[in-house]
């Protein structure tokens, strides 16, 4: 029997109308009557009456409805259970990290877990901290990896590693020779964006509660090295993850500042939908990831 015809009858039984059933497929109501009839020619019996209301199964069409519902549901097992597979037949992990875990964490920890689990492919998307927990919920990725201020609800999160953000200057700044400050000292230079949580409005909303005005925003640039690089030509001054701008010091003759701000230390999660229905090489990647932040002793000395 032809899958699509049996989709087509489980579709109009439980839409009780073809042309619902139609459009539930995306096809015009003669075409889904043509593939229920080319069934009903196949079986040798009726499966469906038809009346002005719609149509309704026969016995033997609900007889069949329970069993087509089962073989489907066993073929879209069998499509999931080949998805977790790249086209060599390598498990493949879909995990979603934000930018900051993509440059900081991520590089060494999945060298490290390749080394241990050398047939393993890891499809790495980066997104927003705000957006990974939805993506996980939605099943778009297996694993998540975001910054929040605590656990996002409806996945199982644990925390993975931290960091803190910094203020970066060029030498000679005013403000250089400050071992610490708060944000709020800095506010009456220009700054250059992208700020934690992404957006500035979204940032206000974080540290806005800290300051005792907005800040004068001059350019807004993602890209970590274009930032610094403006940095150091006096376009503005910039808010980055510490472990980020330290690439960037001696390079381009840059000066970090600590935040003092409760807000500029960030914990980062790593989080899954479900521990015990994940893919079994997504949750190799799951146990690794979270022993990460534990300072597993063996991966510790690898470093």
């Amino acid at each position: 029997m032809d899958l699509s015809a049996l989709q087509m009858l489980v579709a109009a039984i439980e839409e009780r109308s073809l042309s619902k059933a139609g459009e539930r497929e995306n096809l015009v109501t003669s075409a889904a009557s043509k593939r229920i009839a080319e069934l009903e020619r196949q079986v040798g019996t009726a499966l469906l009456l038809r009346h002005n209301r719609g149509v309704e199964p026969t016995p033997a069409g609900a007889a069949l409805y329970h069993k087509a519902r089962a073989i489907l549901q066993s073929v879209r097992t069998l499509e999931d259970m080949c998805e977790e597979f790249s086209p060599d037949g390598i498990p493949k992990i879909r995990l979603a990290a934000n930018r900051s875990a993509i440059i900081e964490f991520l590089p060494i920890d999945i060298a490290h877990f390749q080394r241990q689990v050398p047939r393993s492919r890891v499809d790495l998307v980066e997104a927003y901290s705000g957006d990974i927990p939805r993506m996980v919920s939605d099943q778009e990725v297996d694993l998540g990896i975001y910054h929040a201020s605590g656990p996002a609800p409806g996945v199982l999160s644990v925390p993975y590693h931290n960091d803190r953000v910094v203020l970066v200057l060029p030498q000679g700044h005013p403000l250089a020779r400050a071992s610490a400050l708060h944000l709020d000292e800095a506010r009456a230079y220009d700054f250059l964006g992208y700020f934690p949580r992404h957006s500035f409005e979204a940032f206000m909303e974080l540290a806005g509660p800290t300051l005792s005005g907005p800040l004068n925003v001059k350019i807004q640039v993602a890209n970590y090295e274009a930032r610094c690089r403006m940095v150091r030509e006096g376009l503005g001054i910039a808010i980055m993850p510490e472990p980020i701008a330290d690439t960037y010091l001696n390079l381009l003759r840059l000066v970090k500042v600590a935040l003092k701000d409760e807000w500029a230390a960030r914990q980062f999660y790593l989080c899954a939908r479900d521990r015990l229905q994940m893919r079994p090489a997504a949750g190799d990647l799951f146990e690794f990831l979270a022993a990460a932040r534990r300072g597993d002793p063996a991966r510790e000395a690898d470093r």
